[in-house]
């Protein structure tokens, strides 16, 4: 069960770091980071309606990021919970 959740942890975090990037190719209200590379601020690197599309791909990706969020904080903390019933809480039990 552990492997489970660690691989769906490093998946949130790799998810994590594609919705930044995503976030960060966004046209923003001046230059952007699209200036930074020596782009026109009038041309866009993935065609003329990319902002609408990045727009709604970034919208469906926080509504992922936040459930996975929630799921993933869920998960833990019954990991947590299983974990501290599982240790003696007297000398008794141990020599049982």
């Amino acid at each position: 069960m552990s492997v489970l959740f660690y691989i769906s942890l490093f998946a949130f975090m790799f998810f994590s770091v594609i919705l930044c990037c995503v976030i960060l190719i966004q046209e923003s209200k001046s230059l952007g980071l699209g200036a930074s590379f020596g782009g026109d601020p009038g041309e866009s690197i993935f065609g003329t309606s990319t902002a609408d599309v990045l727009k709604k791909v970034t919208a469906w990706m926080i509504v992922v990021f936040m459930v996975s969020c929630v799921l993933l904080s869920i998960w833990s903390s019954s990991m947590g919970k299983s974990h501290i019933n599982s240790i003696p809480s007297s000398i008794e039990e141990i020599e049982q």
